[in-house]
């Protein structure tokens, strides 16, 4: 049994490789080379973009998750990602399946683990000098399924905080409903935002959907490869 689940969950991962340096050791280099335009001669604004979207990923707790799964053993990084991924889609959903838009600490901690998604998309796209190609494209698509239910998810939950539309849900599914048609641009008509507040949900919703996912499927899909972008095989 244990052997089944390991060829399950792990697959075909080499024991002994160990990569030169952990996530954490790659975004502190990943910074460095932005900084020294050691991949591509931007500036001004540009380069400040690029320096931020970088340096944003210090302040959540992803990348210091892989790198503490990477120093145990790097056959669970993946895993460990996978399942910290799965947590974080599940944390809004429980949030709207049990009413709990009350605790206030909780919505602070779900729009804090939505900046993280909604910044990380754009810093792969856009920052990601070091990084070496993915060992598994369909994974990574995969992933961005999972990036896409869990900020779909989230913005229901914050539909639901105030008397933000024009009536109000009967379910616990119609907010997610309702988010999903917002990010895709439909809007059939039976719920819409009356109030500042609502309808500058959905203005970030959309404007998030139809650019940076949009922009990151294609860049996925069509596995582009241009100098600075995945081409560092070495710094593994």
């Amino acid at each position: 049994m244990r052997t089944f689940f390991r060829k399950l969950l792990i697959g075909k991962v080499s024991r002994t490789y160990k990569p030169r340096f952990n996530p954490l050791e790659k975004r502190i280099l990943n910074i460095r080379s932005i900084w020294n335009n050691d991949h591509q001669d931007d500036n001004g604004i540009e380069k400040i973009f690029r320096l931020f979207l970088s340096c944003s990923q210090l302040l959540f707790p992803g990348i210091y998750i892989k790198t503490m799964a990477c120093r145990i053993n790097y056959i669970y990084q993946d895993l460990i990602m996978d399942l910290y991924i799965l947590l974080k889609v599940a944390f809004p959903f429980l949030i709207l399946l049990n009413n709990w838009q009350d605790y206030h600490w909780l919505i602070v901690l779900l729009v804090y683990f939505i900046a993280e998604t909604v910044l990380y998309i754009p810093t792969l796209i856009f920052a990601s000098d070091l990084f070496s190609r993915p060992r598994s494209y369909k994974r990574s698509m995969m992933m961005l399924f999972l990036n896409y239910a869990e900020v779909v998810i989230a913005f229901g939950v914050f539909y639901t905080l105030g008397n933000n539309m024009n009536k109000d849900f009967d379910t616990w599914f119609d907010p997610i409903y309702f988010s999903v048609i917002s990010s895709n641009s439909v809007g059939f008509g039976d719920y819409y935002p009356v109030t500042t507040f609502g309808k500058a949900l959905v203005t970030i919703q959309s404007m998030f959907f139809l650019s940076f996912v949009v922009l990151f499927l294609n860049f996925f899909s069509t596995k582009v490869k241009s100098k600075g972008y995945f081409d560092n095989e070495e710094i593994e």
